[in-house]
């Protein structure tokens, strides 16, 4: 078996972990270590606090993936100011090998290998997502992340993208407020300004401002602390209408993407795991007009193994150098 050194680095969290793998698949995670991304200046300063976690030397083989678009001498993170130099990997971390791949192209592998068991059924048809078959991965966290799995008899190929950049679309006079709240504070308004951590304090304001009501600036934690354990009943409120939200924007990349299948994933994906099949995002995901029917017909699941990202950056490794 074969030991690297898995990354996933997002916009608030670099996570880390030591992957085995063994015929050209991962056979698991081990010692595994979360870092607050605002905490280090750089990927070199957090490969060394894993490094020093661990107390040993780290193995000289990586799989990185990163919360940005993937190409280029210099890599930019999209919501945090890390910037990433490929061809300094090998000084800067001490490594011979390694893969990049943008963090949802991660997620993306990873749901390509993991098996069934790692899926949970939220709502169309209770049945496997397809094989053969197109299956979008959506999944809200600091961005909104978005990739596709495309299986075929060929095999299995993975397409990243970025698609959370599309443009917010609303559908009733509230999410008209929302969108003009924020074209006050953007030059323009793309779809994850809503539905992902940040944007709940959007929606909170807006209701606010439905109701007339005064409220005071809260810090995103703090925020989604009382919209999911409900004691707040205006950030439970809010929480409702991004789960609609986050329903509307996922049908949206099914249907363009020419999907048969979706996963919901991200770090707010398995917070929301309960909340989600309660919400309204199943009535939002089908309410496609003309095209209900075939919204209706596809079956949604929340990936909820605990580091997608990091087996996913492994698979991707393993991928690349067989």
């Amino acid at each position: 078996m074969t030991e690297i050194v898995a990354v996933d680095i997002g916009g608030t969290h670099a996570r880390f972990a030591i992957a085995g793998l063994d015929g050209g698949r991962v056979t698991g995670l081990a010692d595994e270590v979360v870092l607050k991304t605002a905490d280090q200046p750089g990927l070199a300063s957090a490969w060394s606090a894993f490094a020093a976690r661990l107390g040993r030397p780290l193995p000289r083989a990586a799989g990185i993936a990163v919360a940005g678009p993937v190409g280029g001498d210099v890599l930019q993170l999209t919501n945090h100011p890390w910037t990433l130099r490929p061809a300094r990997f090998a000084a800067e971390l001490g490594v011979d090998r390694f893969s990049l791949v943008n963090d949802f192209g991660a997620v993306a592998h990873a749901v390509a290998q993991l098996d069934t068991r790692w899926f949970r059924h939220l709502c169309g048809p209770d049945i496997p997502v397809p094989d053969p078959g197109v299956t979008s991965i959506v999944g809200p966290g600091t961005g909104l992340g978005v990739a596709i799995v495309a299986r075929s008899a060929q095999g299995v190929r993975v397409i990243e993208c970025e698609g959370g950049h599309a443009d917010f679309a609303p559908l009733d006079a509230l999410e008209d407020r929302i969108l003009a709240r924020l074209r006050g504070l953007y030059r323009r308004v793309s779809v994850e300004r809503v539905v992902s951590g940040p944007g709940l304090a959007a929606i909170r304001a807006a209701l606010a401002d439905v109701e007339g009501r005064a409220i005071a600036p809260l810090d995103d934690e703090t925020l989604w602390a009382r919209a999911l354990g409900g004691e707040d009943a205006l950030a439970a409120a809010a929480l409702d209408r991004f789960c609609q939200c986050l329903g509307s924007a996922t049908g949206d990349i099914a249907l363009v993407q020419g999907a048969q299948g979706v996963v919901i994933a991200g770090g707010l994906g398995l917070r929301l795991a309960d909340r989600l099949a309660a919400s309204g995002f199943a009535a939002r995901f089908r309410a496609k007009g003309r095209m209900e029917a075939r919204m209706a017909a596809m079956p949604v699941k929340l990936i909820i193994y605990p580091e997608p990202g990091l087996f996913g950056a492994a698979v991707a490794f393993a991928q690349a150098y067989g």
